[in-house]
């Protein structure tokens, strides 16, 4: 469990838990609970996270089953790494994650922070995003090894997060893995020119776009104005609020079009 936020202002309360389950598919499920009243008290707000884990647990228990029914085998072995960072753009990520699990795909996030000086990774897992939300990684981007295969990495951006992405060796080796053997990259927001620019995978002859401040587009050799651009095996977008859009082309490349178009009908967004 994860909490955004808790204001204990008797004026008022605000919280987001993010509720991960490393043994599903149907991995992330994102709440918001808010309140203005005196009366809404913290035993007041101890009984709505429990009312809202049961309702996380029943959905998951749906979605679990109606994946089963839909999704061939080939579907249920689509793995997705998403990296983040402190300073991760959190609706981006959220998106990413929470719209390839829809797909039927097994999303992992994966922390690149450094462990404490004494080993312990807990503290390392727990990612404070740009915009002040905590995120608990599945694991370290460091228990990862070369050898793990990975049919699409994908990048949030948000600053400094994508700093760190770009920082983290590990992650770095996995890119250029995933590059040279063709297998697919999505970048968002300030990744495209941060991290795969910056590591020479976005190259000269590379269409792509990002978020459109000057000093991003400047890392680019052919910046473009639309939202999502695919080049081959890399997937570029612009940011937050193109952050949908991004994530159902990534389900499209994994899963097709007729995926997709299902996906997205299900999630009510015109495509």
């Amino acid at each position: 469990l994860i909490d955004r936020s808790i204001n204990q202002s008797p004026q008022y309360f605000s919280m987001v838990r993010i509720l991960l389950s490393r043994r599903s598919s149907t991995s992330l499920i994102a709440l918001a609970l808010v309140g203005r009243s005196q009366a809404f008290s913290i035993l007041g707000s101890q009984l709505a996270v429990r009312q809202t884990s049961s309702f996380a647990s029943r959905n998951r228990n749906r979605n679990m089953a109606s994946s089963s029914d839909t999704s061939d085998t080939q579907n249920n072995n689509k793995r997705v790494l998403v990296p983040i960072g402190d300073g991760s753009e959190e609706i981006e990520t959220t998106c990413i994650t929470d719209t390839l699990t829809r797909f039927g795909a097994d999303v992992t996030i994966a922390s690149v922070m450094p462990a404490a000086a004494d080993g312990n990774t807990n503290n390392a897992l727990v990612c404070t995003m740009s915009r002040g939300c905590k995120i608990m990684a599945d694991m370290s981007i460091d228990d990862d090894s070369t050898s793990s295969e990975w049919d699409l990495i994908a990048l949030p951006g948000g600053m400094p997060g994508a700093e760190h992405l770009r920082d983290s060796k590990t992650l770095t080796t996995l890119l250029q893995t995933q590059h040279d053997a063709g297998k697919m990259i999505g970048a968002i927001c300030a990744s495209p020119a941060v991290v795969l620019a910056a590591n020479g995978i976005l190259t000269k002859d590379d269409n792509a776009t990002c978020y459109p401040a000057p000093p991003f587009r400047a890392a680019l050799s052919n910046p473009s104005n639309d939202k999502v651009v695919v080049t081959g095996h890399l997937i570029t977008s612009q940011g937050p609020g193109t952050s949908l859009e991004f994530a159902l082309m990534l389900g499209e490349k994994l899963y097709g079009k007729e995926k997709a178009d299902q996906v997205a009908a299900e999630m009510l967004v015109e495509r």
